[in-house]
């Protein structure tokens, strides 16, 4: 399993030179891997209204969507960039892993010097909004 973790990482890693990020030149980039084995990135998308910006990990979910994947297909989830502190999602993007997300599925965080933190999904939304009959 470490070797498939590491395997997601890099191609986290790897498309963060395909982040469009000039207006916070904070690049970002996200892999999925599916329940058949298939990784699938993406990366932050800016725009100068900044309300329309995509962050990584969405547009990972997003391009997964498009290729005919649905929710609690991914088995596991990995974010980087080239920061300090190990980088999680920010809150759209965890409530989007909830719907397309077991609970207990992995999250990998990683920071600038390679460490890598292991999470999951529960614990990145301990009280998460899952159903509208609440």
């Amino acid at each position: 399993m470490e070797e498939q973790v590491q395997q997601l990482m890099q191609a986290a890693r790897d498309v963060l030179k395909n982040s469009y990020s000039p207006y916070s030149n904070f690049p970002v980039g996200s892999a999925l891997l599916m329940a058949d084995g298939e990784i699938i990135t993406g990366v932050n998308v800016e725009n100068v209204s900044f309300g329309v910006t995509n962050c990584a990990e969405r547009s990972a979910i997003f391009a997964a969507v498009s290729r005919g994947y649905r929710p609690k297909s991914i088995k596991a989830v990995a974010v980087a960039g080239k920061t300090e502190a190990f980088l999680p999602p920010c809150s759209v993007c965890r409530q989007v892993l909830v719907e397309f997300c077991e609970p207990d599925t992995p999250v990998y965080l990683t920071r600038e010097d390679g460490e890598i933190l292991t999470t999951n999904v529960r614990e990145l939304v301990p009280f998460a909004f899952e159903a509208l009959d609440m």
